[in-house]
């Protein structure tokens, strides 16, 4: 089993960054939520979204909400995470993250990490 993280980078205040994450070793499109983490210096990693099984059903911290988009690909098994007008706060480590069943809502919940890809929003 192995996810595979990648997009990050260095933004301007304003900008988009589109974040992917593969999936491999297992048939996630079948039973696994996909979702993004993130942790920012000095602070416990936080849930950031999630998207269920169908592609329908899908969760949004209310930090990002109406920013981010999530959305996944269950023929490729990618996950992607679409960052809108971002701003320096959400500068962080973001993780991809899959879990059996419904979205997590804590790290503690997770079953399978991504190494995390770095999001860097200057002001």
């Amino acid at each position: 089993v192995q996810l595979q993280a990648s997009g990050g980078g260095l933004v301007q205040a304003g900008g988009s960054l589109r974040l992917s994450c593969a999936a491999s070793g297992r048939t996630f499109s079948i039973t696994y939520s996909l979702n993004w983490f993130r942790q920012a210096p000095g602070k416990r990693r936080e849930f950031v979204a999630g998207v269920g099984v169908g592609n329908w059903n899908s969760f949004y911290s209310d930090s990002v909400k109406g920013r981010f988009t999530i959305s996944r690909d269950n023929d490729k098994n990618i996950v992607y995470l679409q960052m809108n007008s971002l701003k320096p706060e959400d500068t962080a480590v973001y993780y991809c993250a899959a879990k059996e069943g419904i979205i997590p809502r804590d790290e503690d919940e997770v079953e399978y990490w991504a190494k995390g890809t770095q999001v860097t929003v200057s002001s």
